[in-house]
């Protein structure tokens, strides 16, 4: 039997060493040899002796942070021995090594995978609480380990050297010592007055030193309704 479809970049990637790499520009390979965390759902295919144990959105405390602010990650935890891989309605996948000291906010829909030598937490992104209905909690990231994300895209990794502005709902993720804020991009005239909009109304300033990934796409708005952004903003009150 011949095909292009059996060419050598579709064959499977093979290594000797345990862990996350590309199997291509859309699928997450994970060599697995104990145990790694994946968003629910991600499977496409497995080989070995692999198990899936269902988990929230890892913990009840991160649980409850999820359901009154709809960030977060739903989690499922891989365990065994095997090769899994994982994707998310054919988005581009990036991994990530963070090294201790290293700490990473992110959109809690663009986390695919990551080990579970990392930490993460559900913190509300300073600044843009009263501003947007999407992105008022992110999860921060923080340990040793790998993590993979994927964006709708080639994203853009903007280098925050001079005041640095990006839609809310295309941010990805951002080094998380950056400062965050709000700012109003649109002008407020007459034209604002009889209803004439840019769809530019308001985007997230970032001060500091790091990064900011930004994909060509905008995700759509996390909280949906006047009743969770209360409850947004009670928990954000309970947080800070």
């Amino acid at each position: 039997m011949r095909s292009e479809l059996f060419s050598s970049e579709n064959l499977e990637k093979e290594s000797a060493q345990a862990g996350m790499r590309l199997q291509n520009s859309k699928m997450l390979k994970i060599e697995l040899n104990g145990e790694a965390m994946a968003r629910v759902g991600s499977m496409v295919a497995y080989q070995g002796n692999v198990q899936f144990q269902a988990l929230g959105s890892g913990g009840l405390g991160k649980f409850l942070k999820q359901k009154l602010t709809g960030e977060g990650v739903p989690l499922m935890k891989v365990i065994g021995q095997g090769d899994v891989f994982l994707a998310e309605l054919a988005k581009d996948v990036h991994i990530i090594d963070l090294e201790p000291g290293d700490a990473l906010s992110i959109n809690g829909s663009s986390v695919l995978a990551f080990d579970s030598t990392l930490q993460y937490d559900i913190r509300m992104v300073g600044g843009a609480g009263m501003a947007s209905s999407s992105g008022l909690f992110n999860c921060v990231f923080s340990g040793y380990g790998r993590i993979a994300i994927t964006t709708k895209g080639t994203p853009v990794v903007l280098n925050v050297d001079a005041p640095t502005y990006v839609d809310p709902q295309a941010a990805v993720c951002w080094s998380a010592n950056l400062q965050t804020g709000y700012h109003r991009a649109e002008q407020l005239g007459l034209g604002t007055l009889l209803g004439r909009r840019t769809g530019e109304s308001f985007t997230m300033s970032f001060a500091g030193q790091g990064f900011v990934v930004v994909q060509p796409s905008e995700e759509p708005p996390v909280l949906g309704s006047g009743q969770q952004q209360q409850e947004g903003g009670l928990l954000g009150g309970l947080l800070s």
